[in-house]
């Protein structure tokens, strides 16, 4: 039996702490769909094919993983697509009440997709996309927090403006 799995985030921009993530559910599940969200209620930086690009240079060495973008419900994807596994990450306490209550709502709209919790590796706890960003747009290395093709992202975009 093939379990294929969703690990949906808007990864604005994917850090070391989604690809340790991805590491992890690549272990556990067949196939891996990294679901980068259009997410319309918060202003990223970089647009979803922006986005889709950086996680497919980041994760291209896996080979049962797919890096696609999507909107809409989360659940509504992955029953479309054959997923019956969202995987969602845990890096503090602070998290668990958020992550429980989506999970149990998608729980609520079908019973044919289920949520897996995954801890990163304690390294990168402490790690979110938006202290990334902070850090970057005030001149700080992010070099240890994102892979390389993302922090020339970063830095470029940045620069831009």
């Amino acid at each position: 039996m093939t379990v294929a799995a969703m690990y949906p985030g808007t990864f604005d921009p994917i850090t070391r702490g989604h690809e340790d993530l991805v590491r992890r559910a690549c272990r556990l599940f067949d196939k891996v769909v990294v679901a980068v969200a259009a997410n319309p209620g918060k202003e990223p930086m970089f647009t979803v094919d922006e986005r889709v690009k950086l996680a497919n240079e980041v994760l291209g060495e896996f080979s049962n993983v797919e890096v696609t973008g999507y909107d809409g419900l989360t659940v509504n994807f992955a029953k479309d697509h054959g997923l019956s596994v969202i995987v969602r990450g845990l890096r503090a306490i602070s998290d668990f009440e958020y992550e429980f209550q989506l999970a149990n709502m998608n729980r609520h709209l079908t019973d044919d997709v289920e949520t897996a919790f995954l801890t990163p590796t304690e390294t990168y706890t402490y790690i979110s996309s938006s202290l990334v960003r902070e850090i970057a747009s005030m001149g700080g290395d992010v070099s240890e927090f994102v892979s390389p093709p993302v922090r020339d992202a970063l830095m470029s975009r940045i620069y831009e403006s």
